[in-house]
């Protein structure tokens, strides 16, 4: 008759958590696959490899960010030229967000980014990048001290998000756009509170501002009270201003 118990050993395979049946089952066991050096590599592109490395991306962001006083992260183009207006304005809101007790973040990276540290690390602040792996070679700007880079997009948005207070967002692409609205989006769902958000530099933010408040919010897909969710301004004082009355600092 055979032994029925025996079939359903071949059958059906578990792997921790994980239950695997008929032609799902794999040869040897997690531990085998792991001690034996033979073989190709590609186990290291497997999405559960991926989890680990995500898993380690967050311990590494989190242990280098903990210890962080209250912080400010600084959004704006990579492309913005040194001696631009918008690049002296970076300086001046990181010069400034230092003297009002806060430490600096920013994506680590050219342009816009390197003003608000440089402005930070020049009034002997904490200057913080946070840098992303692309396609084409970036790298931290020579004025962050603290700097983590990161290999998923996600993972370092939640630390801008985690160890910050507020936002304030010079001019900029998608990147910058990405990072707004996903800050507008988690203070409109109630996933963070007391969060500032200012967009600096009224006449390149005006037409974004005006498609909200007429197309979007006109045509009923958001509300009123959402264009309440953030400021625009011009002055550097206001925007510091702004970031400190609602961060209570």
């Amino acid at each position: 008759m055979g032994n029925p118990e025996g079939s359903r050993a071949l059958e059906e395979q578990r792997q921790g958590p994980v239950l695997r049946r008929r032609d799902q089952v794999q040869p040897g066991t997690t531990d085998q696959r792991l001690l034996d050096t033979e073989g190709d590599s590609e186990w290291v592109h497997t999405d559960p490899w991926r989890v680990m490395r995500i898993q380690s991306e967050f311990v590494e962001g989190f242990g280098a960010l903990a210890e962080l006083p209250s912080a400010i992260s600084v959004f704006g183009s990579a492309r913005t030229k040194p001696g631009t207006p918008e690049y002296e304005a970076g300086i001046r809101i990181g010069t400034a967000l230092v003297n009002a007790g806060f430490a600096v973040i920013t994506g680590g990276g050219p342009g816009a980014m390197e003003a608000a540290n440089r402005g930070a690390r020049e009034a002997n602040g904490i200057s913080v990048g946070l840098g992303i792996e692309l396609p084409f070679e970036q790298g931290l700007n020579q004025h962050v001290d603290i700097g983590v880079n990161f290999r998923y997009f996600f993972v370092r948005k939640t630390m801008f998000v985690k160890y910050a207070s507020g936002f304030v967002v010079l001019p900029g692409g998608l990147g910058t756009l990405d990072e707004l609205f996903e800050a507008l989006t988690l203070v409109q769902t109630g996933k963070v509170t007391r969060f500032p958000i200012v967009l600096f530099g009224t006449e390149y933010w005006s037409g974004l501002v005006d498609w909200l408040r007429d197309t979007v919010v006109g045509q009923g897909k958001a509300s009123e009270r959402d264009l309440l969710l953030f400021h625009v301004t011009d002055d550097v004082e206001e925007a510091v201003s702004l970031v400190t009355k609602e961060t209570g600092l």
